[in-house]
């Protein structure tokens, strides 16, 4: 007999996942259907977005040559039936204080940096690069991890060093590099173009580096169309640009950086959402979307 939720001590709750405590070695890691952009939370939530992520998390994490984090399948017999096919069995990991950031192309908040500076977190890229440019080869570019309502902020590598000491940097810039390569291959026979994503690292007990939290989502990578990329111009997207794009236009109204709270999504946005989270998976992972929740006919 499965568990209910209410069994597990609830750790703690972030912009979209619940943490739970199984035992001294496991968590349960719960991905919710919030939605998150610029930081803050949103309105309403985006049906099955948690299950998506789940999905696309567990196809990557079977793809990628790197120790991570699961400790159990997706029908663990630990995972309590309301939130099955949302949920994983995870290693409890003694996490690193930085999201570890790949980037292929410019675009987002390292194409503000460059239009200033010609950098992106210190490092310096060649002239006349635009929006969406392919970057001559991959690079590292960390931030520090933020709390519900504050900031990721962009870090250089020095920083890192600063914090972590020479050797764990180095290993965090070259795993980070690894994965990004192999995961960007994957998405390239798809027809995808892995712009940019984001990792999570912890060591276990052994001091292992391990990848954690979710990886290769809509949420933290950028997802484009390769057969629509054009250099110069804003791509189409799988991920939640979509609703970065509605909150600064002028249908809504609403500034990133004040003190008015967003505006709720209309039905149609979360919709049109939904369906670029479910097709993102059904591209990059060659399944079904009906088969993860088991309602296929």
């Amino acid at each position: 007999m499965r568990p209910e939720l209410s069994d597990y001590t609830h750790l703690s709750a972030g912009k979209v996942r619940e943490i739970y405590e199984i035992d001294d070695e496991t968590l349960l890691m719960v991905a919710t259907d919030r939605i998150s952009a610029y930081d803050i939370s949103l309105e309403p939530e985006i049906p099955d977005k948690g299950r998506v992520l789940t999905a696309t998390s567990v196809f990557f994490f079977n793809q990628i040559d790197f120790p991570n984090h699961l400790a159990g399948d997706i029908d663990d017999e630990r995972i309590p039936e309301e939130v099955l096919g949302r949920a994983l069995v995870v290693k409890r990991l003694k996490m690193l204080p930085f999201e570890c950031v790949a980037r292929g192309y410019l675009t987002g908040s390292g194409l503000k940096e460059y239009k200033e500076s010609g950098t992106v977190c210190g490092i310096k890229l060649p002239e006349g690069l635009t929006e969406a440019s392919k970057l001559p080869e991959p690079i590292f570019t960390p931030a520090t991890k933020a709390e519900q309502g504050d900031h990721d902020e962009n870090v250089s590598y020095e920083v890192v060093v600063d914090k972590l000491g020479e050797a764990r940097a180095s290993q965090l810039r070259d795993a980070t590099l690894q994965i990004y390569s192999q995961a960007a291959r994957i998405a390239e026979e798809r027809g995808i173009i892995l712009a940019d994503t984001k990792f999570e690292f912890g060591l276990d007990t052994d001091g292992t580096l391990v990848l954690a939290d979710e990886v290769l989502t809509p949420d933290s990578s950028r997802y484009w169309p390769a057969d629509s990329y054009e250099e110069g111009k804003v791509q189409p997207s799988f991920d939640k640009q979509y609703v970065r794009n509605w909150l600064t236009s002028p249908k809504s109204g609403w500034e990133p950086g004040g003190t008015v709270a967003p505006p709720e999504l209309p039905g149609s946005v979360v919709e049109a959402t939904r369906e670029r989270y479910v097709e993102a998976y059904e591209r990059l992972s060659g399944e079904k979307f009906c088969e993860w929740l088991g309602t296929c006919v």
